[in-house]
């Protein structure tokens, strides 16, 4: 073996480790107890709140007063068989990506490997993919729905194009990795990246690749498509800036650990949260640091944008409000502590109406107030 495929395999070992420190495990007979329990965000949508919980249920509830709409949807796991005889058969099917809404039906997709449509008024099964059987590996990402058709990447190395009404398959593109990046679509082209570390531009109508760009690092995280540029993060620990067109590179940001939150970008300056536990404020016409907040845990958690600051929660659950202030002479970067919430955190955050809301590893959702940091409700989601 050669000594730069050994450095290679050592690499994805310490991948692999980070992932299984994360709170991604992969089933087999050295644990029967390690179940994978997910961590999907929050999706708002017409006075609602859908995710999925960590005992592999789909959650609708009303927004203003957390009634459920209708009662949980349960995913039925599929049995995990090992070798040399060892069997197991996990207690839920763990979720980990954020659902997708449309005006009718909501999408989520299990670890277990399959996609599932459901009404969103009532919680009624529309369809499910694959029909019978299950995708060949798990999923990670989530589901995204753009123009009659609904997307999802899966460990199986494709990513896969359906029908959104009927769940039947359009086409699938085939990659030389695992995919656990949640897909982005942006008019007619779907950016998502592989564990080959390659971000992928494809043509939406046909899955027909325009592009590719190459790190030098697994990509896990989701997309940012903002103002003619593509932004992605990759374990190679680089933040990149890519043009839309054709995926030539405009500027890469180095930091001291990778990348796996989605960033998010305000007023000509994009914050991208890293595994090294700092957000980088940057400018997004040539990536300068304009900034660093340091939170002193990992982000995993996707940052969002709420009433002109940045919110974001590092890996122990603290959450701060970030705000760059510019004048004429130059920009003051303030941090605010809003919550400590004394859980750990890798899912998402989603905000509306000055409220961010947080599902905890501990299968909590809290309501937090964007300026104050009150905890307006929290509710445990955990089965009775």
């Amino acid at each position: 073996m050669s000594f730069r495929r050994l450095i290679g395999k050592i690499l994805l070992l310490l991948v692999m480790l980070l992932v299984l420190i994360s709170g991604v495990t992969i089933p087999g007979c050295t644990d029967l107890q390690a179940v994978p329990r997910g961590w999907s965000g929050v999706v708002i949508a017409d006075g609602a709140l859908f995710l999925g919980s960590m005992d592999g249920k789909l959650v609708a509830m009303d927004k203003s007063n957390q009634d459920r709409l209708w009662p949980d949807v349960l995913f039925e796991p599929k049995k995990q068989t090992g070798g040399f005889g060892c069997a197991r058969s996990p207690e839920a099917v763990a979720i980990y990506g954020t659902p997708t809404v449309t005006e009718e039906l909501v999408y989520i997709a299990g670890y277990h490997g399959k996609l599932y449509a459901v009404n969103a008024k009532t919680g009624a099964l529309r369809w499910v993919y694959p029909r019978e059987d299950y995708f060949a590996g798990p999923v990670i990402g989530g589901p995204v729905a753009s123009q009659g058709k609904v997307y999802i990447g899966s460990a199986d190395e494709r990513l896969y194009a359906l029908d959104a009404a009927t769940g039947d398959l359009a086409w699938e593109f085939e990659t030389e990795d695992k995919i656990w990046s949640t897909p982005s679509v942006d008019g007619d082209t779907l950016y998502f990246g592989s564990f080959d570390k390659k971000l992928y531009a494809l043509n939406t109508a046909d899955g027909s690749k325009r592009w590719q760009f190459e790190t030098k690092g697994a990509i896990a995280s989701t997309p940012l498509v903002y103002d003619g540029t593509v932004y992605i993060g990759s374990f190679d620990r680089y933040l990149y800036a890519l043009d839309v067109s054709d995926g030539s590179l405009k500027w890469k940001f180095l930091a001291e650990n990778w990348f796996w939150a989605r960033p998010v970008v305000d007023s000509g300056v994009i914050y991208a949260g890293s595994v090294d536990g700092k957000v980088y404020a940057l400018k997004t016409e040539n990536g300068d640091k304009i900034a660093e907040f340091d939170l002193g845990s990992p982000v995993i958690s996707s940052p969002v944008l709420a009433d002109g600051a940045i919110i974001v929660a590092s890996e122990e659950g603290k959450v701060y409000s970030l705000d760059i202030t510019s004048n004429q002479e130059s920009r003051t970067a303030n941090q605010r502590q809003l919550a400590n919430l004394e859980e750990k955190i890798h899912a998402p955050l989603v905000a509306g109406n000055g409220v961010v809301y947080i599902h905890s590893d501990e299968d909590i959702l809290y309501a937090v107030d964007t300026k104050s940091g009150v905890t307006l409700w929290s509710l445990s989601l955990k089965s009775e």
